[in-house]
């Protein structure tokens, strides 16, 4: 298949370059070294610990995908290297769909290295806190409820950073790296201030009507990347729903991802390539 084609092709290229392995480096550093950190939380050492480990591992992963999205798009546009492919039996919706899989795969294998090192460090955070403040040793049932209960956290994880792989991949038939990223930032931030910025102007609209337009107007069109954030839940014990929670959260990744893919066809349609 030739979107699989351009998928697989997109997905080596990514891994292959420097900016993998230095991403992987400082996350799995990062990862590391705030096992022993003392966050001076009196025996609750692991809560901060799962809320650290899984923004780590979002924030790298979401580094990724924008810089993949921006040179394996928006330089082969400006290189004039995309005009080739496009000459072949490919069209250009197979070209985007292709390096959108491709950025969710590379990143997907992130996931899977940093996400398998963070769960080792929450099995074995659990059992060195408990030993330093109770001095005894943590049943294996329990380490294991603690590793599970993350599991949850880092799929949303993955899955918000595959709406704004789809966001950046829209934003790079246009805009170069800069402009994108830029753009991307902007957009993660909002996405996830509009729901808090909402809920403030609805007590009060009148005092701020433009504030609250502008809430509501950046909340429908923009994505609700909160819905993502699962990490304050999980470092309070909370243990999220896989089908009560999880599913719906991908349904809305589905239909947001679609929604943003579509868009960057009618952005790439009329593209001029020569």
């Amino acid at each position: 298949m030739k979107t699989m084609t351009i998928a697989i092709a997109t997905a080596k290229e990514a891994i292959r370059k420097p900016a993998f392995f230095v991403l992987l480096f400082f996350a799995s550093a990062l990862l590391t070294y705030t096992i022993f950190l003392s966050y001076f939380t009196f025996g609750e050492d692991i809560k901060m610990y799962k809320d650290t480990g899984l923004t780590t591992i979002s924030a790298f992963g979401m580094i990724l995908a924008l810089l993949t999205a921006s040179s394996t798009v928006a330089e082969e546009i400006e290189g004039k290297t995309a005009i080739t492919l496009l000459s072949k039996p490919i069209n250009r919706r197979q070209f985007i769909i292709g390096k959108f899989l491709g950025i969710v795969l590379a990143v997907f294998a992130l996931y899977l290295v940093l996400g398998a090192l963070f769960e080792m460090g929450v099995w074995y955070k659990f059992g060195y806190d408990l030993r330093e403040s109770a001095g005894s040793i943590p049943e294996t049932a329990k380490r294991w409820a603690q590793v599970t209960q993350v599991l949850p956290g880092l799929a949303l994880g993955f899955l918000e950073v595959t709406v704004m792989a789809a966001i950046s991949v829209a934003i790079s038939t246009r805009l170069p790296m800069l402009v994108n990223l830029v753009v991307c930032a902007s957009i993660f931030i909002l996405g996830h201030l509009s729901p808090v910025l909402v809920m403030v102007t609805a007590q009060d609209p009148g005092e701020l009507e433009l504030v609250s337009f502008m809430a509501r107007l950046f909340a429908w069109v923009l994505p609700s990347l909160e819905f993502f954030n699962a990490g304050p839940a999980i470092s309070t014990g909370v243990q999220i729903p896989w089908f009560g929670y999880v599913l719906p959260a991908l349904g809305y990744c589905v239909l947001y991802s679609g929604a943003a893919l579509l868009f960057a066809f009618l952005l790439f349609e009329d593209r001029d390539l020569a």
